[in-house]
């Protein structure tokens, strides 16, 4: 899964939102087990410590954990995740409101488009 990352970011902070949105998604749900810090360096073609200081990131934000002898895991606080979900959530509603807002949109405009486009299945799911 080789990842093509932007160069005006680190890239330790978009492999922190890349697996932030595993998480999220349920693609790791709680307490899965993760892959190792090498592993992990594999799959996104990273040097190592590059994926060590991802996850230290998560682990601040209390996404992940780690069992001393057994590796990282997902954090089993549902709430947590589900909180992070729907911050993330409004982020996404109050940027797409922003720019449609520069448009001239109103966000009742916002609404009616999102509504339109759904029913016209243009969103994928």
């Amino acid at each position: 899964m080789a990842k093509a990352f932007s160069n005006d970011r680190p890239i330790y902070l978009q492999l922190v939102e890349e697996i932030e949105q595993a998480i999220l998604t349920g693609q790791y749900g709680p307490n899965q087990k993760l892959p190792s810090v090498r592993e992990f360096a594999a799959i996104y073609q990273v040097n190592p410590n590059t994926m060590q200081k991802a996850l230290q990131e998560l682990e601040k934000k209390k996404l992940i954990y780690t069992e001393r002898t057994n590796g990282k895991f997902v954090s089993e606080n549902c709430s947590l995740i589900e909180d992070v979900r729907q911050k993330q959530a409004h982020q996404i509603v109050a940027q797409c409101i922003k720019d449609l807002n520069a448009l001239g949109l109103s966000a009742k405009d916002a609404i009616e488009l999102l509504k339109k486009e759904n029913e016209n299945g243009e969103i994928d799911r």
